[in-house]
């Protein structure tokens, strides 16, 4: 059987054992076209985009309405949630729901500014830019607490001016109290400030036809000069006379707070009955709030304690007249004035507290250390309310310790220094 004839230059060796070296091989553009080989390419083929995430479906994005109004969901959940309340009105109105009840969440704040602000404000003002004409510092309790009444009587209607408000003070051994109203305590701030206007060469408040006196006789006369119940409008007259005393002792200078007010029977000097006009300003504040059930904050510590202060140096005199009068155990050492002699160590707790040293059996004494008979500790405002002749002595909560006459008479000198 014959095989397939062979090309005499294909290489093999022939029958008869002669060999044939192939000859060179062409260039590859000289290579068939049908055996060239591919280009490479120049790129990765690129893979396909993954298709686009379906949006949440109705029930998801109704599921996170709640987190939605809470403004807690994630800033995509937040779009979806948002995107599909502009075409669902049923997810829409219920989202509105949502966010009201959300608001209901919040704590409830009162719109009232706190009655310290007004100082705070003041103080952090004046560190940084004093003023050119600072007021005085015996002046500055009663421009705050004639501030912060003004603040509170601002939002009074008709109604709340007649609001019933009974006075209270202390007088010989028993509790005494006036019934008036919110427009008549004003009025007799307004009436009792007028010694110190007078005093200062100011317009009297009650004209050319005052009464001489102290306050009791001023401010019956202004309650009975009109047969028509005092008003609302009071408060103007009143607030422009607090504004004149603190601009008139702002520019007057240092000397004037020596100037002598004259309260009827007895006097005091100008720093001292501006520290006094504060007390009262701050007492009958408080019986107006209690008046109309709306609460009210005591006097700041600094101020509290001026005040306090005042009542402390008073007591002594307050004592002798008290003893003078047959109301407290006589003296049982006296002694020169600037001498020691027995002495009761009064002490303050709470904001504006301290300690005091009382001379017990002369004004002009000395308090001695060594000479104290008797101990008394109090609660600031307490020691206030007495002072006031809010509270009797006999309700006093004291730690007490010595002498057990002499604290009586020094709390009953305390609750005697309160009057109308």
């Amino acid at each position: 059987m014959n095989g397939p004839a062979q090309s005499p230059d294909d290489g093999y060796e022939r029958p008869g054992g002669q060999a044939r070296i192939p000859g060179p091989r062409g260039a590859a553009d000289d290579l068939d076209p049908g055996h060239a080989p591919r280009p490479l390419p120049l790129s990765l083929p690129q893979t396909p985009p993954a298709p686009p995430t379906p949006p949440p479906s109705h029930a998801v994005l109704k599921s996170l309405l709640g987190a939605w109004a809470l403004a807690a969901c994630s800033a995509e959940e937040t779009r979806a949630v948002e995107d599909h309340l502009t075409e669902c009105a049923p997810c829409a109105e219920e989202a509105l729901r949502l966010r009201d009840a959300v608001g209901l969440l919040h704590p409830e704040e009162t719109l009232d500014l706190k009655p310290l602000l007004r100082s705070r404000v003041l103080e952090d003002c004046l560190g940084k830019r004093p003023a050119r004409i600072p007021v005085p510092a015996w002046a500055s309790p009663y421009d705050t607490e004639t501030a912060l009444l003004d603040a509170l009587l601002q939002d009074f209607g008709d109604s709340e001016w007649h609001t019933p408000v009974r006075l209270k003070w202390f007088e010989e051994e028993r509790r005494r109290s006036q019934r008036t109203t919110v427009a008549g305590v004003i009025g007799h701030l307004l009436t009792v400030d007028g010694l110190i206007a007078t005093a200062l060469g100011l317009d009297d408040p009650l004209g050319s036809e005052a009464p001489p006196g102290g306050p009791t006789v001023r401010t019956e006369y202004f309650w009975g000069a009109s047969s028509y119940p005092t008003t609302r409008q009071v408060r103007e007259p009143w607030r422009e006379q607090g504004h004149t005393l603190v601009r008139t002792v702002s520019f007057a200078g240092r000397g004037v707070a020596e100037l002598a007010v004259d309260y009827g029977g007895f006097a005091l000097p100008l720093g001292d009955a501006f520290l006094e006009r504060a007390f009262e300003c701050w007492v009958h504040a408080w019986d107006i709030a209690d008046a109309v059930d709306y609460p009210y904050e005591p006097p700041s510590g600094p101020h509290l304690h001026r005040m306090i202060d005042l009542a402390a140096r008073l007591l002594p005199g307050a004592l002798a007249q008290r003893r003078r009068a047959g109301l407290a155990a006589p003296a049982r050492g006296l002694v020169a004035a600037g001498a020691p002699g027995r002495t009761l160590h009064l002490e303050i707790e709470g904001a504006g507290g301290g300690g005091w040293d009382i001379a017990l059996d002369s004004p002009g004494a000395k308090p001695s250390v060594e000479r104290t008979v008797a101990e008394i500790a109090l609660d600031g405002i307490e020691f206030c309310q007495l002072a006031a002749g809010h509270i009797s002595p006999e309700d006093a909560a004291v730690g007490q310790h010595g002498d057990r006459e002499a604290i009586r008479d020094v709390l009953f000198a305390a609750a005697s220094l309160s009057r109308l």
